[in-house]
Parts: C-alpha cells; structure tokens; sequence
C-alpha cells in the first residue's frame, strides 16, 4: 500500500494550484525522500518537533503549512536548518510544504475551515479574483456577543483568544494566521469583527479608531486544519495513509 513521491506531488499541485500564488516560499516539494510514500504525516510547521515525530511513526513524506526557504531566510545550510534537514535526508522522507495555497483553497483550506468553526454561513473569499489576498467574510446565523464568540473560539481552538472591543457582531471577516496587518481591509468591508492570528502594537489602535472589534486567536491556532483536511484528502485518494500530529504552539 503505497504512492509515488511524483504521484502524490502531481495530486497536491493539481488540488492546491501554487501557480497562482505569488508566495513568500516555493510551494510543493522542497526536500526529496522515498520514491515510495506508504505513510503521510501532516503537521504546521516542519519544525524539529514534527520530523522527530514523523520519523518515529515511520513517515515517508510529511506535509505542512509552513516549511522552509522563505524568501527572507539565510540561505546557508547552517545549525538548526543543517539539523532540520539532515534529519529528514538521514530517514528518506519527504517535505512537502503549501502556503499561500492552503490559506486560501475554497473547501480544505484554513480559511474557510476557521470560518466553519465559527459558524459562518458559507464562508467566501473577500476577493474571488484575488488568491493573494488571504481575507474571508461571512456572517453567523445570528448576532452574538464578542464574549460569546470569544468562548465559543476558546472551546473549539484549546486557547483563550484576546480581543478588543465590545458589543454584538455578526459580519466577520478573517485571515487565519498573522494577517493583523489587514484589520483595515476588514473596516472598510463593513466587518463588526475581524478575527486573525495575531496582533501587533498598533492593531490596538485601529481597531479603536475605526470601530471594530478584533479578536486574535492565535497563528498555529487558526492554522491547524488546512493541512489535515488536505491529508486526509489525499489518502482518501491515493494509496497511502495519513497521520496529522499536533505538536504544541502557544503562539
């Protein structure tokens, strides 16, 4: 019960389109392993967390959100990046790795899988024309308290969230990992609250000034579900099985 390393890449690249992203890392295979890939771990990020675990489960490729060569990243193969890879190159395994891509797709991404959670009605991206543009809108049944959608974020994603402001909301939009920066797309989209990952100094101070409620439920919080939904995906329709491990982050 396998795949081929081309198969499985040829699958992703078809299901994900990275051609159409204009990303800050490559998207796709970044470390080649094993011709053969019986076991397909999906994680976050590739830290050195995640391949110590994939290689104790018996990997032969791992797939996650955030993998390696970022377009600001110190190109020697050095310390930590030395380690990282000469583990994965020592076991054979695979390091498949989808950004921008896997923020972004219209049924297994982290996007519209956090709209989900939230309970949004059909979860949209602000701008179809638009893949780089990471924002999702949509609405919830009906208004709810930030407290209660901040509950509600505490119970599903295993962390407290932090937010400013108060009142009812019910047009949200969102982008799940560090997209704090978009806070005034979100204003300008007529957004009650705009939900994110993380937070920087001054988002305190926009959300106050343009009169919207922001929430920042964490960047590995928000981005665990694209990739499992993808695994899953691919071993419903490949030979091969998938394990998603969930290795810690309060960030």
């Amino acid at each position: 019960m396998a795949c081929t390393r081309q198969a499985l890449s040829a699958y992703l690249d078809a299901l994900l389109s990275p051609r159409q992203f204009r990303d800050y890392c490559p998207n796709g295979l970044q470390v080649e392993g094993a011709e053969h890939i019986a076991h397909l771990v999906t994680g976050v990020t590739a830290s050195q967390a995640l391949l110590d675990a994939a290689v104790a489960s018996g990997a032969d490729a791992i797939l996650v959100h955030h993998g390696y060569f970022w377009r600001a990243e110190e190109p020697a193969v050095v310390g930590m990046k030395a380690a990282r890879l000469r583990t994965l190159m020592r076991a054979d395994i695979n390091l498949f790795a989808y950004h921008l891509p896997i923020d972004w797709h219209p049924v297994f991404g982290n996007n519209v899988l956090l709209g989900q959670l939230m309970g949004v009605e059909e979860p949209k991206p602000l701008d179809p024309a638009d893949p780089n543009l990471p924002l999702f809108y949509g609405q919830l049944p009906q208004p709810v308290s930030l407290q209660t959608l901040c509950i509600d974020l505490a119970e599903k994603l295993g962390r407290a969230p932090m937010s400013v402001g108060q009142g009812e909301v019910q047009k949200l939009v969102w982008c799940t990992g560090a997209g704090q920066h978009y806070i005034e797309q979100a204003a300008d989209a007529g957004a009650h609250v705009y939900v994110t990952g993380e937070v920087s100094e001054q988002t305190i101070h926009v959300a106050k000034e343009r009169g919207i409620c922001f929430i920042a439920a964490g960047h590995h919080a928000t981005e665990r579900y694209g990739v499992q939904a993808v695994g899953e995906q691919v071993a419903n329709a490949l030979d091969c099985t998938h394990q998603y491990i969930e290795i810690e982050n309060p960030a």
